[in-house]
């Protein structure tokens, strides 16, 4: 059971990161921003950053961190938001995102410095290089876990599955993929464009699937999280979290105009007006 103040703290973080979330999604103006994918798995990367990952913002580096990575890097404004409500990137960077020679591209870009472990975007790529690292950590001993947050859609790429299949070879127990089943991805719901069995799958390749119904609920979450994390019984660890796309913003919930757009200055201020009242 997870208590009440760890509850507390990760909704308060998670409603100043959907603010980040729609500041920086407006400042990027006529270049867009995915706002649907990191809106659905706020609560995902905050219940991460803010109780699950052992890890250090005034040493971004430390050797003992936990590794969060991005696969799915297009929704990249969770990550930024996390990395500004936990100190590793400045509050006023949050106007240059999208812009030339920002920390915060339109997809995470390798910037130790700044919290990030490795560029994303790619789809399936970021998953292959987190089983990756946490072989290299199995070989050498290490003991941390890496949590690698993959797309329901990006499942459709047949680099996911060498790259699970392969996990469940070298049985990494010190690896924890989240899949963000919100059920929407570029061009349509993900049962229309390729409807499969993802607990089937991720089974069938190997690994110990949990299924989180309430993907949006931070008490599930952490203690999902956590028990994930301390399992070490040979087998990598699938958590398939149900959550809604573009949550916490009326006309972006479970819209697939809202997987990228531009956002307007009414939409905008609407969608602050929900969060304020939220």
């Amino acid at each position: 059971m997870v208590d009440k103040d760890t509850v507390k703290l990760i909704k308060e973080r998670c409603a100043f990161m959907r603010r980040d979330i729609i500041e920086m999604g407006f400042i990027a103006g006529g270049r867009g921003a995915h706002f649907g994918p990191a809106l659905s798995c706020t609560e995902i990367v905050a219940s991460l950053f803010f109780k699950v990952m052992k890890h250090n913002p005034k040493n971004p580096k430390w050797a003992e961190r936990d590794r969060f990575i991005q696969s799915k890097g297009h929704g990249c404004l969770a990550y930024y938001s996390a990395l500004i409500e936990s100190g590793y990137i400045d509050k006023d960077q949050r106007k240059t995102f999208k812009q030339d020679g920002s920390h915060l591209p339109g997809h995470p870009s390798r910037d130790m410095e700044h919290g990030i472990e490795i560029s994303s975007g790619s789809l399936g790529n970021g998953f292959a290089i987190a089983c990756g690292m946490a072989k290299a950590a199995q070989i050498k001993k290490e003991d941390h876990t890496y949590f690698c947050l993959v797309g329901d859609g990006e499942c459709n790429e047949g680099l996911i599955w060498e790259a699970a299949m392969n996990a469940s070879k070298n049985k990494l127990d010190n690896m924890v993929a989240i899949i963000d089943r919100n059920g929407v991805q570029l061009a349509g719901k993900t049962c229309d464009i390729m409807d499969f069995d993802l607990v089937s799958a991720w089974k069938a390749f190997g690994w110990e699937v949990t299924v989180l119904k309430e993907g949006n609920d931070p008490a599930v979450i952490v203690e999902t999280l956590e028990l994930a994390k301390q399992k070490r019984n040979g087998k990598p660890q699938a958590i398939i979290a149900e959550t809604i796309k573009g949550k916490g913003i009326s006309f972006m919930e479970g819209s697939l105009n809202w997987h990228a757009g531009v956002m307007n200055e009414e939409q905008y201020n609407q969608a602050v007006s929900e969060l304020e009242k939220a």
